[in-house]
Order: C-alpha cells, then sequence, then structure tokens
C-alpha cells in the first residue's frame, strides 16, 4: 500500500506533527469528555431539562475557551449550540457537528459501572454518552485545540440538544441560522467506524418510520371462560396482525418498498452472532447479504406493546392493545409512501374484522452521498494517516435523519458522516463505551482533515 500521506495537499512531517500534538492534548481531551459525561443530558421529556440545559453551557464554554463567537439557540426544542471562528481569506469553512444530548439509560442494574460516572476498564470508557454522541463533541474540540492560534479553515460547530427525541426543532434552526451553518463540507460525528483498526467513511443510511397500530374487538373486557372461543380478544388479533408483517423467511412482507444491495464487504455471520448476541441456534431472518439486510433493505421490528402486564394478568378478554412498530428503510425510500404501503398492508390482513387504527408517529428520510470529489479523497486521505489503513465505505441500518435535513439544505455540501463508535460501542444500551485508542485516532484525523481541507486550492473543493 502507498503511503497515504504522501498526498499533495500535506506533507508527512505536517501529517506527523498534527499526530503529535493531538496525542499530547488527549489528557485533557479526555478529562473534558468526562466532565460532559458526567451530566446526564437526557433529552425526553419525563426527565429534569435542567441537565439538557447544563450539557449545552458546558459545551459553548469549551468551544469560547477555543476563541469562537458562540451561541445558544432554541427554537421550540432543547439548547443547540453554534460556534463560528473565522479561517485565513479565501479558505474554505468546514461545519462540525454532534449533539450533546442523550439516551436513558434503562434498568442501572444491568450495567457494570454508574451510567453518569465514566468509568475505564479494558481500554474503553463506559458511561452514557461517552460514545454518543459527546465524543463527537469532543473530537471537535480536540482538532481545534490542534490547530489552536493557526485554524486553516473556517470552522461552524453546531452541537444539537435533541437529536435523541428526533430533532424537532432542527428544520427551523436551519430555516432561521442556516446561513450561520453554511459550508464547503459537513463533518457528522455521529456514525461509527468498520472495526477497531479499520476507519470508515458512512454514505448510507436507512430512513425509517414509526408506527402506532391499535386493534379493538370489545367495548369493555369480558370474562375469558364465559366468551372466550367466540368472541377474539384484541391481543390475539394483535399478535396475529404483527405476525403478518413477515414471510416465513423473516423477509419483510410489505410490498411496494424499495430495497438496495450493499457494498461487498466481508461480514460474516460469526460476526453478525458476536456483535449482535444472537443466541446460539437462533437463526437469521431475510434474504440476500447480510450487509444487504442491515444497511439497504426494508426490516420491522416491534419495539412495544401495551397489554397486560404477566403478573397483574386476569381472566379478561382484552378489548384493546396497541403495538408500536419500528419500520427501517432503504436509504433512497420515500418515508411517507412507506407508511402508506405499510399501512394499507396491516388493513388489508386483518382478523376477524377487529378494528384497526394504523398511525404514524415518527418518520425520517435515508442518505445516500455521491461519495467522491476532492473533499472525500482528502477525508479517506485523513482516515489513512491516522490509522495507517485505508478506510472503507459503510452503510448503517439505523437511521439519523438530520442527515437529509443538512443535504436538503445545503446541496453543494460534500457531506461526511464519520464516527467514535465501533461495533462493540453499544450505543443506546447499556455498558454503552469508548474505545479510546480508536478516540484518538478520530481526533487526529479530523484535525488532519482540517489541515488538509484548508491546503486544497479553491477550484479543488468540488
Amino acid at each position: 500500500m502507498s503511503n497515504p500521506s504522501s498526498s499533495p495537499t500535506l506533507s508527512a512531517p505536517v501529517v506527523a506533527g498534527i499526530t503529535e500534538r493531538v496525542r499530547a492534548l488527549m489528557p485533557q481531551v479526555r478529562a473534558d469528555l468526562e466532565a460532559l459525561t458526567r451530566i446526564p443530558s437526557i433529552s425526553l421529556d419525563a426527565y429534569d431539562q435542567t441537565h439538557v440545559e447544563a450539557s449545552a453551557e458546558a459545551t459553548a464554554e469549551l468551544l469560547r475557551a477555543e476563541g469562537l463567537d458562540v451561541e445558544i439557540v432554541r427554537e421550540g426544542g432543547r439548547p443547540a449550540v453554534i460556534g463560528r471562528i473565522a479561517g485565513p481569506p479565501g479558505a474554505p469553512t468546514v461545519m462540525l457537528y454532534a449533539h450533546h444530548d442523550v439516551q436513558p439509560v434503562g434498568d442501572e442494574r444491568d450495567w457494570d459501572s454508574p451510567p453518569f460516572e465514566p468509568t475505564e476498564r479494558d481500554g474503553r470508557l463506559y458511561g452514557r454518552g461517552a460514545a454518543d454522541d459527546k465524543a463527537g463533541i469532543m473530537a471537535h474540540i480536540a482538532a481545534l485545540r490542534a490547530h489552536a492560534g493557526d485554524l486553516p479553515v473556517g470552522v461552524t460547530v453546531f452541537v444539537e440538544g435533541e437529536e435523541e427525541i428526533g430533532s424537532d426543532s432542527l428544520p427551523t434552526i436551519l430555516d432561521r441560522h442556516g446561513e450561520k451553518l453554511r459550508a464547503d463540507a459537513i463533518v457528522l460525528a455521529d456514525s461509527t467506524n468498520w472495526a477497531i483498526g479499520e476507519p470508515a467513511l458512512t454514505t448510507t443510511l436507512r430512513g425509517m418510520i414509526r408506527v402506532l397500530v391499535t386493534v379493538s374487538t370489545l367495548d369493555h373486557g369480558v370474562h375469558s371462560g364465559m366468551f372466550g372461543g367466540a368472541v377474539p380478544d384484541a391481543l390475539m388479533v394483535l399478535v396475529r396482525l404483527l405476525a403478518g408483517l413477515h414471510d416465513d423467511d423473516g423477509s419483510l412482507a410489505v410490498q411496494g418498498l424499495r430495497s438496495g444491495h450493499a457494498a461487498q464487504l466481508e461480514y460474516s455471520e460469526e460476526r453478525l452472532r458476536e456483535e449482535s448476541g444472537l443466541l446460539d441456534g437462533v437463526q437469521t431472518i431475510g434474504s440476500d447479504s447480510l450487509l444487504s439486510r442491515l444497511w439497504t433493505k426494508p426490516s420491522a421490528t416491534i419495539i412495544g406493546i401495551d397489554a397486560p402486564a404477566v403478573e397483574a394478568a386476569s381472566n379478561t378478554l382484552v378489548p384493546t392493545a396497541r403495538a408500536k412498530v419500528s419500520v427501517r428503510l432503504a436509504p433512497d425510500q420515500d418515508d411517507l409512501a412507506a407508511f402508506e404501503r405499510v399501512k394499507e398492508h396491516l388493513l388489508a390482513n386483518v382478523p376477524w374484522g377487529a378494528a384497526v387504527t394504523v398511525e404514524l408517529e415518527e418518520r425520517g428520510l435515508g442518505f445516500a452521498a455521491d461519495a467522491n470529489g476532492a473533499v472525500y479523497d482528502e477525508a479517506r486521505a485523513a482516515f489513512a494517516d491516522a490509522w495507517g489503513v485505508e478506510p472503507v465505505d459503510i452503510g448503517v441500518g439505523g437511521s439519523i435523519p438530520f442527515v437529509a435535513a443538512f443535504a436538503e439544505k445545503f446541496p453543494e455540501a460534500a457531506i461526511l458522516v464519520t464516527g467514535v463508535e465501533d461495533p462493540d460501542a453499544r450505543a443506546h444500551g447499556a455498558n454503552e463505551s469508548l474505545h479510546l485508542g480508536e478516540f484518538e485516532k478520530v481526533c487526529v484525523a479530523e484535525a488532519i482533515l482540517l489541515a488538509r481541507l484548508g491546503a486544497m486550492k479553491g477550484g479543488e473543493r468540488g
């Protein structure tokens, strides 16, 4: 393999110098990351929102310390932080995105250490938000610190406060503050790398819809012994209805949805089992390659059911039952059209004439990048500089709807979806963690990327 640092936009000594500066900065970067992680900035309504305010203020202070002009904006939702600093005349502008809100912790008994007390074990830093996405914030801070006083590009940092609840106010922020965020390149640090030691650019993301399905068969509950066998209960109907979303092999049975084929990367069933925790004997579902099933084909997951708890169950026919279904969509699928297909499928397959309603709770478009051009070349070179191996282009089966919003608002910008996570980060789950060695490489890569973009000639940026 040729030396990736031989790219004419940046010399090997410059790359080495940036790498050493970042390495020297890492103890303080980590300390600041741990301080952010201690703030329980859960953005769901049921939680104390003063903590989200505190994390916005802490983020703003970190940016002010690097010389940025900072404001906290609220457009009907959680606080977002925007920081700006000019670069040399004629230099490109780079927008760096992350989010400071986090997911709930779930059952704390599932955690091996307190979720908001960052704890190192075996080279990983454990804590809610340590990876998703406060490490993204600190990767941006590290890149700024590496160029302190001599930024090669103009930089805008945008740290959102409600990504984990759907970014509802993002369209308003983009509408009212879009000119402050406009940039030649946008780095969205909210994704993952392919493996430990193998960096990646995320070039496709699935879209999503979240659907509420309500089934009613009775106007009140009745004795299951007296009426069971002649009268269907709502929970039985709901189970049969939801089972019809899939074919016998586990493929989504809804007709009319788009599908795609993923890149040909080596991904074995053994790796899938290890990364997902699939139990011995449990088969995989669906057809086509594993990565196509995970990245580019539609899927449906039952993520919640309203029904009597087993411990409190009585001998009663349940009159009404409800489920929440998360449907992931091909990167180029229109989300509203997909909802109509799912709704049609469910209503066409209702057992025994039950009353069924299907409501759209949330939606988001997918993303597919044309990951070509000088900015993408420089990003791949920066990754290779940091890791010593060439990066790969990957898809991600999860959905990050704000990426599509940025692509629509800034169609001329090169959008780079990067991340600090790895397959064992367990974002959103118990024992979320950040691999500290990989985190340093992420920081190095971003600092080098700023230098590479600053060294480009204006005509090369397209």
